[in-house]
């Protein structure tokens, strides 16, 4: 069996060896460098651009600016083209700008003959411009006399409601009801290797690109978009890459470097942002101001909750309102049997663009969810942990917005072995009635997440197997590997499938849209759930060829033979083998009469969506004189259907803690509500977590059977890090008896609340 087993992941050798090869240790001889010309501020026009001094250092071929540049407005949100044009991302892009619509923005371009002349050469453009008046918040942006950012008649980029049952009746009629304001902030991805791609023509006069990319078909597609160039005429490669979270679900600077190359005569040129610029001008996460309001009954069962949301994308749409959109969408299979109201905004401001990140809208929706499910307990006077098993999502309840069925259910079984597992009854004992400086308090909260991303968007996957004369496999796949682990999981499964050792799968990392069929790309944790179809079929398929060659060389039918470990044997009589798959490799490839070098191919479309589940259970001490919180002990539990490889599982749900943890505690992007500007992007200002700052990390699954699953998984991608922050948040209430309703909880936002709940005398002279 090699599903289930935790194999060796494909590429280890490869990464830590140095072998792999990443976007950057590519090059190409004749490499030119590009660097930005980026506002200092936050909002304005530009009234003069001057680039004679800089024009005039050495080593300096040429500057762009906006007057240079297309007229195209382009999307650069990394979604799956639409045949509805409705169904569109909004395109409000250009490559450069003369409206600087926030800190950081682009409004010129430098190339060079090496980086630190086009470094050296930015800083000698001179540029004047014209500030606006600043907007940071939903009030100023959406204000009556706003400037508008975009053209139109206001600052709002959408809006929308969804409804199932009737909310407002359930409210009425509540014996307890809950209302609170909930707030969550703007974070970076921090991945570890930065947005970075260069770009060539071929010696079809075709533009190449090479990138750091989770979604290189996309790419060629917006990059087409952006120069009013057939997408035929664009090609994307995507090597190793050190990981996006979201971030390279966008489509970052792939097209100012195919526009770079096609406007200096093919040569190759390379657009690379430093860690300060992909704070500014990449992507960040949405913060969201969220209005909920929740009703329960005397028996402690919900009757329905609502959210109302207000989603701040910054200065370009980006995914914009898709991210508020999704939020209810991942989490209305939580707690199903209710009523459900749900309405979301999306506005512009001048904010750095918000995008893509880990969890797309979940985790802010599910942190006002989970905080009001606390408060609910607490004014019913039982256990937070009694009244989620009360209410949490079975086997065969239906989603109360699209009454999708939920075909497996493994919430309630996490809750109850998380129960036992972290002792939930005797630590939480320990924690009641506490007074003092040092308290403790435990916290749980749960998640739903969808694993895909139908039938919102297409969901579409690939996979190629072409066998070698000595029967070892090459694996080729449309979905992107950024980490995660989605290429050893994809061979694992063709070994399943076929009957052959895992060690015998070869797969090709690199994604190339002129080779690998089309795939979207590395997000909504669809990976192992979409491809997994394709990589079936296609196994199926050479499985078949296999045996179809093995009948003509044995005489036998094929439906008399099996294929067991990599040998071609009799179904009946399996120990009694008749050749290795190598031997029919062998025949295929070079018999004069029979055969061919055996290969499937499957491209196919995914149309179902099942929910995973998962919950947090945090004990955790609060110093409220240092505003400290120190992670006791922390565990997650998760119903991912099948484990297929339980260490790479294991690596998923560890990172995703930890990533919660950070956007907790830790992680917050510091701008000033007037200027716009940032404070802290940089890795020394802008504090996350190091392996040092984290707890030890624990985990535990749920198997379950998804019946709708080509091998009975589902997502795990995304939902670690969902939860641990409403656990944290209810575990500090518990430990303080301060509620705490916005994020982050770091030490100077403890102090506020502590200050003003009486736990603190207010200091002198600070700014918190």
């Amino acid at each position: 069996m090699s599903l289930g087993t935790s194999h060796k992941r494909v590429d280890a050798e490869a990464k830590v060896t140095g072998r792999a090869r990443y976007t950057d240790d590519l090059t190409m001889p004749g490499m030119r460098y590009a660097k930005y010309v980026r506002s200092p501020i936050a909002h304005g026009l530009v009234t003069r651009i001057d680039t004679e001094k800089a024009l005039q250092l050495p080593g300096v071929e040429a500057i762009f600016t906006y007057q240079d540049i297309p007229s195209y407005l382009f999307p650069t949100a990394g979604h799956a083209w639409s045949l509805d044009a409705n169904k569109h991302d909004v395109a409000d892009k250009q490559l450069l700008t003369n409206h600087v619509r926030h800190h950081g923005d682009g409004v010129a371009i430098v190339v060079a003959c090496d980086p630190l002349t086009a470094e050296k050469a930015a800083m000698l453009v001179e540029v004047e411009y014209q500030e606006l008046p600043v907007m940071t918040t939903a009030a100023a942006a959406l204000a009556a006399d706003a400037p508008l950012l975009h053209g139109g008649e206001s600052n709002l980029l959408k809006q929308h409601a969804l409804q199932g049952g009737d909310p407002e009746a359930a409210f009425a009629a509540a014996d307890i009801l809950v209302t609170g304001n909930y707030y969550t902030h703007v974070v970076q991805h921090c991945h570890l290797e930065g947005v970075t791609s260069y770009a060539y023509m071929d010696q079809m006069d075709r533009i190449v690109i090479v990138s750091s990319t989770q979604i290189p078909h996309i790419v060629r597609r917006v990059v087409g978009q952006a120069l009013g160039l057939p997408w035929s005429a664009i090609r994307v490669i995507k090597p190793y890459i050190g990981g996006g979270f979201g971030n390279k679900q966008d489509v970052l600077e792939e097209p100012m470097a195919a526009f770079l190359t096609w406007k200096l005569g093919g040569i190759p040129v390379k657009v690379e942002l430093n860690r300060e610029e992909c704070f500014l001008a990449s992507r960040t996460r949405h913060s969201f101001d969220i209005s909920g309001k929740m009703a329960v009954d005397q028996h402690g069962v919900l009757q329905a909750y609502s959210l109302d949301v207000l989603s701040n994308t910054g200065g370009y749409a980006s995914h914009g309102h898709s991210i508020a959109s999704a939020g209810v969408n991942k989490i209305a299979y939580l707690y199903p049997r209710l009523a459900l109201g749900y309405k979301a905004t999306t506005f512009y401001s001048n904010l750095p663009n918000a995008g893509a990140m880990r969890g797309y809208g979940a985790p802010q929706v599910t942190f006002a969810l989970e905080c009001m499910i606390d408060e609910a307990a607490a004014k019913l006077g039982i256990d937070p942990l009694e009244l989620r098993i009360k209410n949490v999502a079975r086997q065969g309840d239906t989603n109360p917005l699209n009454h999708k069925e939920i075909k497996s259910a493994g919430i309630l079984e996490c809750l109850l072995r998380g129960k036992e597992l972290f002792e939930w009854d005797a630590r939480r004992s320990a924690c009641l009635n506490q007074t003092g400086p040092i308290r403790r308090g435990v916290g749980v909260a749960c998640l739903s997440y969808s694993s895909n991303t139908y039938p919102v968007g297409v969901e579409i996957a690939s996979a190629r197997l072409l066998m070698n004369q000595d029967g070892t496999i090459i694996l080729h796949v449309g979905a992107t590997e950024i980490g995660q682990g989605s290429d050893t999981v994809f061979a694992q499964m063709a070994a399943e499938t076929i009957g052959v050792p895992f060690s015998t799968l070869h797969v090709n990392s690199t994604q190339d849209t002129d080779i690998t069929a089309f795939d979207p790309g590395a997000f909504a944790s669809r990976q192992s759930y979409v491809t997994a179809p394709a990589v079936r079929q296609a196994a199926t398929e050479l499985r078949a060829k296999i045996l179809k060659q093995a009948a003509y060389m044995s005489s036998q039918p094929e439906w008399a033979l099996d294929i067991i470990d990599g040998n071609v044997v009799f179904s009946e009589m399996p120990e009694k083998v008749l050749f290795s798959v190598q031997d029919v490799s062998m025949s295929a490839h070079y018999d004069q009469e029979v055969g061919g070098q055996l290969i499937a191919e499957v491209s196919c479309k995914t149309r179902s969506n099942p929910p995973a589940f998962g919950c947090t259970f945090v004990d955790l001490t609060v110093d409220i004189p240092l505003c400290k919180v120190t992670i006791n002990k922390i565990i997650n539990l998760h119903d991912s259907g099948q484990v297929l490889n339980p260490q790479l599982a294991e690596g998923q749900v560890h990172g995703g803690m930890g990533m919660g943890i950070g956007w907790t505690l830790f992680e917050e992007m510091i701008v000033d509500e007037k200027t716009g500007i940032v404070r802290n992007n940089n890795l020394l200002d802008y504090k996350f977590p190091t392996i040092l700052d984290l707890p030890d990390l624990d985990c535990e699954f749920i198997e379950t059977y998804e019946p709708q699953s080509a091998y009975g998984h589902k997502a795990l991608g995304e939902p670690p890090l969902i939860s641990p922050a409403p656990a944290i948040r209810n575990a500090i209430w518990m430990a303080t008896g301060v509620k705490i309703d916005d994020l982050p909880l770091t030490p100077k936002a403890l102090y506020r609340h502590f200050v003003q709940a009486g736990l603190l005398e207010p200091q002198e002279n600070n700014n918190v």
